[in-house]
């Protein structure tokens, strides 16, 4: 799995001004489900939502990777996000989010989905990677940096 394979520059936004965890994931299911017709906004939202209430997915350092199933996914799909300002995502180390990589993986895909979710959390567990994205000035680069790791 590469970033390239799941990720678009058209899923990928540098600046993004959210308010709240809830906001955020509002912002996440319409962003895709606009890049993505095959998906309902409410509905992955919904989703986002849920597993989130199973426990934080924001997994320190300023990163957070909200993540869900869903049966109108017919291929692992990508979200990436660099925060204007961070927010309280609850994550492990108390410490406000401003990195997001949103996985909406297919229903079936359990395996691929713990892998890809691995390999994001590995990746995004770097500091050079993430002192990379967060030195991004638009959302061109923030791509082209993600995508090269």
């Amino acid at each position: 799995m590469t970033l390239e394979s799941i990720l678009t520059s058209g899923r990928t936004e540098y600046g993004a001004s959210v308010t709240s965890k809830k906001r955020l994931l509002e912002y996440i299911a319409a962003g895709i489900s606009a890049d993505k017709p095959e998906f309902d906004a409410d509905e992955l939202f919904n989703e986002l939502l849920a597993r989130e209430r199973l426990g934080s997915t924001g997994i320190g350092h300023g990163v957070a990777i909200p993540h869900c199933r869903s049966s109108r996914c017919t291929s692992i799909t990508g979200m990436l996000l660099k925060l204007d300002e961070a927010i309280d995502f609850e994550a492990i180390d108390d410490e406000p989010v401003d990195l997001i990589f949103a996985l909406i993986v297919p229903a079936e895909a359990h395996d691929e989905h713990l892998k890809v979710l691995g390999a994001l959390a590995t990746a995004f567990n770097e500091d050079d990677f993430r002192n990379k994205l967060r030195n991004a000035n638009d959302t061109e680069t923030l791509f082209k940096l993600a995508i090269a790791s």
